[in-house]
């Protein structure tokens, strides 16, 4: 039976939508790629006479909120291969609300939690960083690393798009992304070694495949009664 939205949950879910269709161009720009066998960024900017840059900005937003999929194209000559983008076939998840299982993520959580704390944590740590990567490179991380900014908000815009309302704060020293909901729930609040730990690896994944190796700093959990999650690169 569908349940009602909490606030958080559909702040989370209007967010993911806004984030990968709030621009019109970009809505425009994932209906000829979902018509199409696959389009390139230099078809996307041929037919919409945009800077070939701006038009794969568009192509990776939809690609970090899980909208479309990223290939590498054999190049005919020598450089760099060029990447398609087809439709993921994800539109059902246009529909509003975090898909999530409440009763299978506390369960899990549970079942994890019965290995202690410390092993828990860092299981739960290395599948959310191997989930990470296997994120990172559907984003067509493969093909070489981007830039830190970038990376970091295509994390965002990945994270977003799981419901967790997620941005990027470049206000203090360095770049921050900042959780705005977990889609975790109650399993966050009784389980918050094993859920945040999760959540945790799944950054660090996303930043090793997008960027390279590197240890975010996590400031703040929800779990503990703060208002978000903050991880620092």
């Amino acid at each position: 039976m569908d349940r009602e939205l909490s606030p958080d949950e559909f702040n989370a879910a209007v967010a993911a939508v806004t984030s990968a269709f709030g621009d019109p161009t970009r809505r425009e720009i994932y209906l000829f790629a979902r018509e199409a066998d696959g389009v390139t960024a230099a078809e996307v900017a041929e037919r919409f006479a945009l800077h070939p840059n701006v038009a794969r900005h568009h192509l990776e937003k939809l690609t970090a909120g899980g909208y479309l999929d990223v290939e590498l194209a054999r190049a005919e000559s020598a450089g760099r291969p060029s990447k398609r983008y087809r439709s993921s076939g994800m539109d059902a998840s246009l529909a509003l609300g975090p898909r999530r299982d409440d009763l299978l993520s506390g369960l899990l959580a549970r079942a994890l939690d019965r290995l202690g704390p410390e092993e828990a944590s860092a299981l739960a740590d290395q599948v959310g960083f191997e989930y990470g990567e296997a994120l990172a490179e559907k984003m067509g991380s493969s093909d070489g690393h981007r830039s830190a900014r970038s990376a970091i908000a295509a994390v965002a815009d990945a994270l977003t798009a799981h419901g967790f309302a997620a941005h990027v704060d470049s206000s203090g020293p360095g770049l921050t992304i900042v959780s705005e909901c977990c889609p975790f729930g109650e399993a966050a609040q009784r389980y918050p070694h094993v859920v945040c730990a999760m959540d945790r690896g799944m950054i660090r994944g996303m930043l090793a495949g997008l960027y390279g190796a590197t240890e975010p700093r996590f400031e703040a959990s929800r779990p503990d009664g703060d208002d978000h999650c903050v991880a620092r690169v």
